[in-house]
């Protein structure tokens, strides 16, 4: 069930019959703080860059291109919440949070990378397989 003007836009179906579709992402600019505003603006970058692939009819290529931009996201929130932040149990879960999903996207952007060359990659991965069978 598509909403809005695009099919990038979800629809969630509720318990009742209705459906909800949120509203398209853009910052508030009455914020009253930076980190408002500065997360506000982080969040509407982050959603247009994990939808700005669109689609490729490969459900493992769509998650992992949309993941990796989800999680830079939450790097710069948790950045911003080092920047504004001061409890510091709460600084020190955006300290995990940046060194987890910094190794997440380095993980996910060599399956991407890997799943999108396929040959070149599996070539690579067994490098003594070329040479085996004479000149």
């Amino acid at each position: 069930m598509a909403c809005g003007p695009t099919p990038r836009t979800r629809c969630y179906t509720l318990n009742t019959s209705r459906t909800s579709c949120p509203p398209p992402p853009t910052p508030d600019l009455r914020a009253s703080t930076g980190f408002e505003r500065e997360m506000d603006a982080g969040m509407a970058l982050m959603m247009q860059d994990m939808h700005a692939p669109g689609y490729s009819g490969n459900a493992d290529i769509d998650f992992l291109a949309m993941m990796i931009p989800h999680h830079a996201g939450a790097v710069d929130m948790a950045r911003l919440l080092l920047t504004y932040g001061r409890d510091p149990a709460t600084r020190m879960l955006a300290e995990e949070i940046i060194a987890g999903q910094t190794i997440e996207i380095e993980s996910m952007t060599r399956r991407l990378h890997t799943l999108r060359h396929p040959v070149a990659e599996a070539t690579r991965a067994f490098p003594s397989l070329g040479g085996t069978r004479g000149p």
